[in-house]
């Protein structure tokens, strides 16, 4: 499953949600079962959402793509917070704990090595630079990210884009978009056959 963003604040056209649907139209390998979604820029909503999709699908992963008007690299999100969550939301609503799951662990981080991803990605040579953040903003990226992770005990990912044309176009977000994804499904399948020869054994 691949979320993008909705529009919020200044981002009236929002990059990642673009950007997702560019990945789409490219496609993944053809063993990959992908579901698109657009996700609102709501506390609440995303409280209900992400817990829905993964009972719906019960994906291998989730890969979260949202917009950093900060970015100027695509950027691998290593972790999710639960705590520090101030900014108001589209409905002008924050959580009143300003934590997404009480009693949470502080951070939880992927189960995918995203250095490693990185430097896949890198090593292929696209017109694209590709960094790793372990602070993914305290806002509804980082809440997104946060639920996903606890809700799938580690198996989401988080993409921040930089907007449009800054510097990249649509097409070259959706092709970084295709190649990350492709190597972290590759990361995750090496790591889980790690994983099972050790039960083996």
């Amino acid at each position: 499953s691949l979320a993008g963003f909705g529009p919020f604040g200044e981002h009236a056209v929002n990059a990642s949600w673009i950007a997702v649907q560019e990945l789409e139209k490219l496609g993944l390998r053809d063993d990959v079962d992908l579901h698109v979604y657009e996700v609102p820029v709501e506390y609440q909503t995303v409280q209900r959402l992400i817990p829905a999709l993964w009972k719906k699908h019960s994906p291998q992963l989730v890969v979260h793509v949202g917009v950093s008007g900060m970015a100027t690299t695509v950027t691998l999100e290593k972790c999710g917070h639960n705590v520090g969550y101030k900014g108001l939301d589209n409905c002008r609503f924050c959580p009143g704990s300003q934590c997404c799951v009480e009693g949470g662990p502080e951070c939880i981080d992927s189960v995918i090595d995203m250095d490693a991803v990185c430097r896949r990605v890198s090593a292929l040579g696209l017109d694209v630079t590709v960094t790793i953040s372990k602070d993914a903003g305290r806002y509804l990226c980082d809440f997104t990210y946060y639920t996903s992770l606890y809700q799938s005990r580690g198996r989401s990912a988080f993409v921040h884009v930089p907007p449009l044309g800054k510097p990249y176009s649509a097409e070259q977000l959706g092709r970084a978009l295709q190649a990350i994804i492709e190597e972290m499904l590759d990361v995750l399948e090496h790591s889980e056959d790690k994983i099972n020869c050790q039960h083996e054994h």
